[in-house]
């Protein structure tokens, strides 16, 4: 018998960043899919803007004590707060008053998501070029500094939005590559070094725990092999993946989420503009979810309250036609789930 999943009343959702620049647009098409009990409206990313409006920028405005500043080659530590970090807070400020107003009222599961601590330390670059992710104090500074920033950033949406029950959700798209030690170096000749499990998932952990005791979190990667049974052991409460990647080695990993009670955010909808009609069958889209389910001789009546539908990936390359009609698909797709588990 499985575990009650946090994420009840959650059929749907979307991953985080969104086309565009325009905070209102995103914040009015986040919530209007998902109005009505039809699944998680979120906190929208528009990289689109430029340098800290992307996800790393975004995580780095976060942090407490700690800097960054944008190099040809990427965002870079800084020793004070320079103008990219204060774009990207700035940025941060204007898509929260968006997403206040429209969720005035508003009661239920909401979504905020951060760079997790690793994709950070992969993504960051030290003062002389190289990742943080070569330096273990380094690594361990940053996770601190990313989870003191995650709550004061969490209590500021529940000033903000007082009937929500916030959702962390981080995402960890390079978690797999440090763990297998295929993070390149700034040169590009060499690779960094593995990152011992145990360290992984002990900063995780940490950061994991600035949502509260009681607080409800996720972990998303839309890269292959996501070490779902890793970010259980961290205390995820869900697991966000692109569907499509899964393979047969990770289905026992999924099983047992499953069985523990972990919510799978299955990514069966293209997160790019798709050809004409890929859309047109919300059952067909997760056809692969039903048989997966059979597969693992698991009961179908667990679908819709173990799994919620999301595109593949964040809907930034996608047009913002594209994007409306992706979010509204992954909800009509979790009501056929819900409607016909066989």
């Amino acid at each position: 018998m499985s575990e009650k999943s946090k994420f009840s009343g959650c059929p749907a959702t979307g991953i985080g960043s969104m086309p565009g620049g325009d905070a209102r647009e995103a914040a009015k098409t986040v919530t209007g899919s998902f109005a009505d009990g039809q699944g998680m409206p979120y906190l929208a990313e528009l990289p689109a803007r430029g340098p800290g409006a992307d996800m790393i920028g975004r995580s780095v405005g976060l942090l407490v004590e700690m800097y960054g500043h944008v190099e040809p080659s990427g965002w870079r530590i800084s020793d004070r707060p320079g103008r990219d970090t204060r774009r990207a807070r700035s940025w941060l400020g204007e898509d929260l008053d968006a997403l206040e107003e429209f969720t005035q009222g508003y009661e239920g599961l909401l979504k905020v998501q951060a760079v997790g601590p690793w994709t950070l330390a992969a993504a960051l670059e030290l003062r002389g070029g190289e990742a943080m992710l070569a330096d273990a104090g380094a690594c361990r500074d940053l996770a601190g500094s990313l989870a003191e920033g995650l709550r004061a950033h969490l209590a500021e949406v529940r000033r903000r939005m007082p009937g929500a029950t916030v959702v962390l959700q981080l995402d960890e798209p390079s978690l797999t590559a440090v763990l297998l030690g295929r993070v390149r170096s700034a040169s590009g000749y060499r690779t960094y070094r593995a990152v011992d499990r145990q360290v992984v998932e002990s900063a995780l952990r940490d950061v994991l725990a600035a949502a509260g005791e009681d607080g409800t979190t996720l972990v998303h990667s839309c890269a292959p092999e996501v070490p779902v049974a890793l970010l259980r052991r961290a205390g995820a409460d869900g697991v966000s993946l692109d569907f499509s990647l899964l393979t047969e080695r990770e289905e026992e990993a999924i099983g047992e989420a499953v069985e523990g009670g972990t919510q799978l955010f299955l990514g069966v909808v293209p997160s790019t503009d798709a050809a004409t009609g890929a859309l047109s069958d919300p059952g067909g889209s997760v056809m692969g979810v039903r048989t997966l389910w059979r597969r693992l001789g698991l009961n179908p009546g667990t679908l819709a309250e173990s799994v919620t539908v999301t595109p593949s990936c964040g809907l930034a390359g996608a047009s913002p036609a594209y994007a409306r009609t992706a979010l509204a698909h992954s909800a009509r797709a979790a009501r056929s789930l819900a409607d016909n588990p066989e």
